[in-house]
Formats: C-alpha cells, structure tokens, sequence
C-alpha cells in the first residue's frame, strides 16, 4: 500500500469520476459532496482491484478527517454503532469529521445496512461503502436513495502501465533501484487483468526475484567491483515470480483476433478441446473474460441457435455469473458454456432468417401494414379500418388463426428455414404445419 495515492490527482484510472467540480474532487477537498441538503456519503461499485479503498483514503486525507475502516465479512450491528458513536463525539467535540470505509456492503443483511442510516442522515459519518456486486440488488433502499452511487470502469492497460512505471521511480515504491524491461512491463500489464493492487504485488514479487539473481552474480564477482546499477526486471524475473509462462498475445493486435476467431470457429465446428485450448490461452494472457463471455453468447445465437435454444441461457447465465464472481473461478463458469455450445447440435437458421428479413427492408420491400393489423385503439381508428376483420389467434382451433400478417409484397416469403439438427428436427415439422394454417393453403 505504500504506492497508495495520498491526492485525487495521484488517482489512476477512473477520469470519468473525477473531473473538476465532480462530487469525488469536493468531497476530497472536504466539501459535501452535493451541497448541505444532498447527500454526503458514496457506494462504489467496481471490480477488485479499481480504487474502492484508495478513493476513500484519498477522501479521508481532506481537512478535518478521520479514517475508519469496516469489513462487513467480520463486522457487526454492534461494531457499526461503536464507529456512530465516536464519530458523533469527535465531530462535537473535536470537529473531526469521519469518513467510514465499508469495504464488501453487500455481505451486510437488511438490519446491519439500517443501522448505518441514522449516521448518514445525520452527517456523523461520511460512508464510502465499496461493492463488486450490484448495489440496486444488494443495498437497502433508504441507504441507496441517500447516497451517491458511482460506478467504477476497470482499469485499462495504459493506466495498469503508467501505475507500474510510477512504482519503479517513486521513492514510495522501488526508488530507482530497478528498470523494468519492456517483455516484463508487457508481461505485468497482461497479467493483471486490470487489478492495480495484482499489477503492483507481481511487480513487487518480479522485482524480488531480480534482485536475487543480482545478488548471486555479485557474490560471484571480486570485491571491489560491483556497480552501483539498477537491477533490470526481466520477462524471466516475472515468469518466476508469478509461475507463469508468458503467452504470446497482443490484445490491441492480431493475435487478439486470431485467437478469438480460432475460439469461435472452434465452437462452431463441435471441437470442445480446440475451443477449451482457446480459452485457457486467453484467459491465461489477461484477455478481459467479458469480451469472451459476451462472443460465447453471440455464438450460442448464430451457432447453435434453435438446434438447442438452452445454449443461449447457459451462455447469458455464464456472462452474468462471470460479471458476478470476476477471476479466476470464472474461468469454470466459461469452461461450462465452452462444453455446452462446442457439443450441442448446430444451427444457423435464426441468424440467417434475420439476415434475408434485413435485406428485404434494405431493399424496400414489405410496404404498409395490412390494415386488419394496424392499432385500433384510439378514437377514428375504426373508420380508418384498423383492426376490421382482424381474427383473434386464441379464438381460432389449437390458438391458430388464418389470416394474413406480413405485408402484401412479402407474402408467402420464408426467411425462417430450420435445420434437421436438434430441437430443430421437430420445430420444421410444426413451422410446416403452422405455415399452411396461417396462410390458407
């Protein structure tokens, strides 16, 4: 922590939080953070690793601050009304204002939460309450709607770098005493996945590891002829300290499209290992899992489709779980949607459909709406003829009525084609049946 920034302006990342004027920069200088009748206190949500605990020390470090900190895995009801009650007699007696970091708020249940109300409506505390998992779900109302919520983006490779770099020069950090080779920079950057507090611990480690050999090479050397030169961390260095091999994967470049293709064809072509191999490889080179769970879903709707219309769930249940859960166990959750998509039937008719209806538009076909369709609710629609003849589909045998319902120049036009595979094999039977009701014939 001693890379901690002590000022907003030290902060890395999160630029869209704190801009001039921005609740964040006044609560900092130890402003209210909306005006006396506005709330003071803030929820942030983010990922780990993205400032949550700095941004409430930076608060903290305003004039006339004290610091407390809460974990809601250890702390209680009781714990919560020990940190009120101080704060109340130091802002009586010391004018001190405290500013409560709770770390984890989502772990504290209805009444634990109830208890922090009465020192935020009464200003005893500012509350900095940190949480990685959706406030509007896991926070009580009467807390949310009187907090400011701010949301925190991960951080992205150009801050992880510039924060690593920081680390080597600061007196705060390394001092100087190593460079960092630009395999290691890169190698540190990836692995962190967006992490700052991993991205300095792995420097930290590589750092350790240099050190060490420099140390064995000096020993080897007569006395009297050392240097005094930084000790250079190398891609080695890093590869030792964080037991792991270096994967060669440019996220900005072509192998960041290469792998993913090679990922989706995979899939697409029902070779589970392939697409497993895939996976791990960008995974394991720090690739954001949400791009990879967001193309597990656009595969499961192209690919898979109406083959085996579960796919899709398990895919919206797997980015869901991964923006829930984070790394690395979300790597079991993409695994299980990997196996399912890679193994299920295949089917491109969904994808397909939409694609000939999209062309159709395009090229200005499908004028009108058949009036029988049109809204016939408001006043006068009646004596244009909407809704005239319109048949009532649950009024007709098996909740089928025959008549017609695209416009007049695309009617008889079949843009939805299934398959013979999976589920598919019986949804073609049944559209056949359903096309010759619908249409008469």
């Amino acid at each position: 922590m001693r890379m901690r920034p002590r000022s907003v302006d030290e902060v890395v990342g999160q630029q869209h939080l704190l801009g001039q004027g921005s609740p964040l920069r006044q609560l900092a200088a130890g402003a209210d953070a909306a005006g006396p009748a506005g709330p003071s206190s803030l929820i942030l949500w983010g990922p780990p690793g993205t400032g949550k605990t700095t941004l409430a020390h930076v608060i903290a470090r305003g004039p006339g601050r004290k610091f407390v900190e809460l974990s809601a895995i250890t702390a209680g009801v009781k714990d919560v009304r020990r940190v009120m009650d101080d704060a109340l007699t130091a802002r009586d007696l010391y004018k001190t204002t405290t500013v409560l970091f709770l770390d984890e708020i989502h772990r504290f249940n209805k009444a634990q939460q109830d208890a922090l109300l009465p020192g935020v409506e009464n200003r005893w505390v500012v509350l900095v309450a940190a949480t990685t998992e959706n406030p509007s779900f896991s926070v009580v109302s009467p807390l949310l709607s009187r907090s400011l919520l701010l949301t925190l983006k991960p951080l992205t490779d150009a801050d992880i770098e510039g924060l690593l770099v920081r680390a080597v020069e600061d007196p705060r950090g390394l001092g100087g005493k190593v460079r960092l080779g630009d395999e290691a920079l890169d190698h540190l950057v990836r692995l962190s996945g967006g992490d700052a507090r991993r991205a300095l611990t792995a420097l930290e480690a590589a750092a350790g590891v240099a050190f060490g050999d420099a140390d064995d090479v000096e020993r080897s050397v007569p006395e009297g002829s050392g240097t005094t030169e930084p000790v250079t961390v190398e891609l080695r260095h890093t590869e030792r300290a964080l037991d792991a091999a270096a994967v060669r994967y440019d996220r900005a470049g072509d192998q960041h499209y290469d792998v993913a293709s090679a990922f989706i064809k995979s899939i697409r072509g029902s070779d589970v290992d392939a697409a497993l191999h895939y996976l791990a490889r960008m995974l394991e080179a720090g690739e954001d899992p949400r791009f990879v769970a967001r193309r597990i879903v656009i595969s499961a709707a192209e690919d898979v489709g109406m083959a085996d219309p579960t796919a899709l769930q398990t895919a919206v249940a797997a980015a869901q779980a991964v923006q829930l859960i984070g790394m690395p166990e979300g790597r079991i959750i993409l695994a299980e949607a990997v196996v399912h998509l890679a193994t299920a039937p295949k089917s491109n008719a969904a994808y397909m459909g939409i694609n000939k209806a999209i062309a159709d538009v395009r090229a200005g076909l499908g004028v009108g709406i058949p009036a029988h369709l049109r809204d016939a609710h408001y006043p006068g629609s009646k004596q244009l003829g909407h809704g005239v003849g319109y048949k009532y589909a649950h009024d007709a045998p098996h909740g089928v009525a025959s008549q017609q319902y695209p416009p007049d120049d695309l009617v008889g036009r079949d843009y939805y084609q299934p398959t013979g595979n999976g589920a598919e094999r019986d949804i073609a039977v049944r559209l056949e049946r359903l096309r010759k009701i619908v249409r008469g014939t």
